[in-house]
Formats: structure tokens, C-alpha cells, sequence
């Protein structure tokens, strides 16, 4: 197995933001973290009628915080998985098989990739990250060498 075809399974932290539910408000945000310099890695909005969450992985978590804080915008911090995985069918499949089969659940999770994208980048919040984080390099561990 080749280095790159490993999952590298990291507990990041994740910022949950909560905005108005209208034109502009994911603008403003994303404006003050390049301001800042800070990338985003990942991203998922849900919305409700009047507001909306805005779950995010970025490159400097204390300072975005301190921007959302500074802006009276109310932001909630929570450990998440990153995991760069192969873009091709079964990937997830085996994620969450392993994930399950330890009685890991997942509560939620978000990915992309470009369609042509070798390996795409997933987000998972999970009920345990430090022993999903062992399960996940086993899995790797375990993984037939590819030539």
C-alpha cells in the first residue's frame, strides 16, 4: 500500500456558526477569515427558517473564534474526523463498516471531491474520535499492499 492510498484518519476541531437565514450572512464570514488568512478545509451548511448552522474546518481554529467572537456571532467548537480517502466506490462503504463494527456511530459527516479528484476529504463526527482514530490506522494497517 502506498502512502497517499492511506486514510490518515486526524481529530480536528470543527466550528459550528450560527447566522441569520439570509443573503449576505455566509458572505461576511467567509470575507473575515480570508481577511485573516485563515482557509477553509471543509464546509456544510443546514438552514432552518429563521437562521442557519454553518459547520466548518479551518486552518486556524483559536483565530476564528476570536473573529466570530469579536463579531458577537455565536460559534460552538467540537472534535470531528479528517480523513483524506480514495475517490472511488466502497471508500465510505469500508469507513463505515469498520466505524460500525466497533459500535462507533456516525451522527453526521460531509465530503467532496472533484469527479476526477484522485482522493477527497471527509468530515465525520463520530460518538468516539479517539477510538474511531485507532480503528481507522488498523483499517489502513490491515489494507493489502496495491502494485
Amino acid at each position: 500500500m502506498k502512502k497517499d492510498d492511506q486514510l490518515a484518519p486526524r481529530i480536528v476541531q470543527q466550528l459550528a456558526v450560527f447566522l441569520e437565514n439570509k443573503p449576505g450572512a455566509l458572505a461576511a464570514v467567509c470575507d473575515a477569515l480570508a481577511v485573516a488568512k485563515i482557509n477553509i478545509y471543509g464546509l456544510t451548511v443546514s438552514d432552518t427558517t429563521d437562521h442557519a448552522v454553518v459547520r466548518m474546518v479551518v486552518s486556524n481554529t483559536d483565530r476564528a473564534i476570536a473573529i466570530f467572537d469579536a463579531h458577537g456571532t455565536l460559534v460552538v467548537e467540537s472534535e470531528v474526523l479528517m480523513i483524506e480517502n480514495d475517490n472511488k466506490p466502497g471508500s465510505l462503504s469500508r469507513i463505515a463498516n469498520a466505524l460500525s463494527s466497533k459500535k462507533i456511530n456516525i451522527e453526521y459527516g460531509y465530503l467532496a471531491s472533484m469527479p476526477a479528484a484522485k482522493r477527497g476529504l471527509l468530515i465525520l463526527r463520530v460518538t468516539d474520535v479517539r477510538k474511531a482514530v485507532t480503528v481507522l490506522k488498523k483499517l489502513d494497517a490491515e489494507r493489502k499492499p496495491t502494485s
